[in-house]
């Protein structure tokens, strides 16, 4: 099986639907889909059986119920669910897409899959990701552009690549340090890309990425993660360095409120 799709969902009834649907109506059927549910106190769960149910009345034809898996616990955030789904996964490689987040059209996996053919040796696919507000209105690229050519060092740069817009091979991917709060992607990535160069680009977008105000509060405890995570991974110099050249560039970035 050439991809595990891992959502990670909490209250998300609002939303939850919809990043299902995006997955589910692929073309491709070469994939395993696992949702890993926070305990959640809403209907989220309740929309999860309902498709479920949907799948094993073969109303998504494409799909096999054998590779759908959901759980519904208590975890400690994000990223130690993120850690239960990867713990779970079987795929070749493994695909975060969270509630709210969709893939970008139903012909997406099956031009990554052919990407995949294509570079046997890969570890990891990337392409671009289109933001959309919680209304799924699209509101255009993100400020960050994966370059073609991704390496460590464009991480000075930030989290150049969308978390949702790119597909690491399995056996590379480490569990997400529990330590960040907000950031373990960052350092997840930085990771990734520490032990591999094997990167392919394809030129189009992956997914849809749904943004959220963030608080003034979570974006400075944001900015100490991830400052502290660049200090660890760059050493200090070219931390500071790469922070001026962030600061210097802020007020000309694309910001979505």
């Amino acid at each position: 099986m050439k991809i595990s799709i891992i959502t990670i969902t909490y209250n998300a009834e609002k939303w939850i639907g919809g990043t299902i649907d995006s997955i589910l109506n692929q073309h491709s059927s070469d994939f395993e889909y696992i949702i890993v549910d926070g305990n959640s106190q809403d209907k989220t769960v309740d929309i999860v059986k309902k498709y479920q149910q949907a799948i094993a009345e073969k109303i998504y034809p494409s799909f096999s119920i054998s590779n759908f898996h959901w759980i519904s616990e208590s975890d400690n955030g994000l990223y130690d669910a993120m850690n239960k789904g990867l713990k779970k996964a079987k795929g070749d490689f493994v695909w975060f897409i969270n509630a709210g987040d969709k893939v970008f059209d139903n012909t997406t996996i099956n031009l990554i899959i052919e990407t995949i053919n294509q570079n046997p040796s890969i570890d990891v696919v990337y392409g671009q990701a289109l933001i959309i507000d919680e209304k799924d209105q699209p509101l255009g690229d993100r400020h960050k552009i994966a370059p073609k050519n991704l390496s460590k060092r464009h991480l000075l740069q930030g989290l150049v690549v969308c978390h949702q817009s790119i597909l690491v091979r399995r056996t590379i991917a480490p569990k997400y340090d529990l330590t960040y709060k907000l950031t373990a992607d960052y350092d997840w990535v930085c990771h990734i890309l520490t032990v591999t160069n094997r990167c392919v680009y394809m030129n189009h977008y992956l997914s849809k990425f749904m943004t959220s105000g963030m608080s003034a509060v979570h974006r400075k405890q944001g900015l100490k993660e991830r400052f502290i995570i660049m200090k660890k991974r760059f050493g200090i110099i070219p931390t500071l360095m790469a922070h001026l050249w962030i600061i210097i560039k802020y007020p000309f970035t694309r910001k979505y409120h």
